[in-house]
């Protein structure tokens, strides 16, 4: 069977400086009409930077939304015609002052199909200098340290809430044949 739904009219009701919301008329499979809100989204970049000695370093960062901190892999959107290598170099460099070594694409991670086009391109980053983050003026985030099996734990543990850090974190785990 073909699910495929079919745009009638496209419809943007909000155009944010990262968030574009729109509400689309669409006809369903069966012919009948219906409503889609959607949010499209450039699309962004995570990255699992493992030390030598099988440490992951991650981030603490305020998120608004939930009014906590949440520790999340060093991650970011992506800007205006950047790849998503360079993205997860640049964004890697400016949370956490990580630079030069190997990545590794870990694959794409869609963060909320039924309402956003956000796709987050994952990867690991190996045999890196370390250095002195420069984050943007508007971001306030604390590098933190851990051994990836701590890390691997804490989401066990519901510790690490973040979606795209689970995932990250966990594929990262089992390419390293640490579970």
């Amino acid at each position: 069977m073909d699910f495929t739904e079919k745009t009638v009219k496209e419809s943007l009701i909000f155009d944010g400086r990262i968030l574009h919301l729109y509400n689309d008329e669409i006809e369903l499979p069966n012919g009948k009409p219906a409503m889609r809100e959607y949010i499209r989204h450039q699309g962004a970049v995570c990255v699992v930077p493992v030390t030598a000695d099988g440490k992951v370093i991650l981030v603490d960062q305020y998120r608004y939304p939930f009014h906590t901190i949440v520790r999340e892999v060093p991650a970011g959107k992506l800007d205006k015609g950047e790849t998503p290598e360079q993205g997860a170099r640049r964004e890697l460099e400016e949370e956490t002052g990580v630079t030069g070594g190997e990545l590794t694409f870990l694959g794409e991670f869609y963060s909320s199909p039924a309402i956003m086009t956000e796709v987050i391109y994952m990867y690991m980053a190996t045999g890196f200098t370390m250095g002195k983050p420069h984050t943007d003026p508007d971001e306030f985030v604390e590098v933190v340290e851990l051994p990836l099996e701590d890390a691997v734990d804490a989401i066990m543990r519901g510790e690490i809430k973040d979606s795209k850090t689970q995932a990250a974190v966990l594929k990262t785990a089992v390419l390293l044949h640490k579970i």
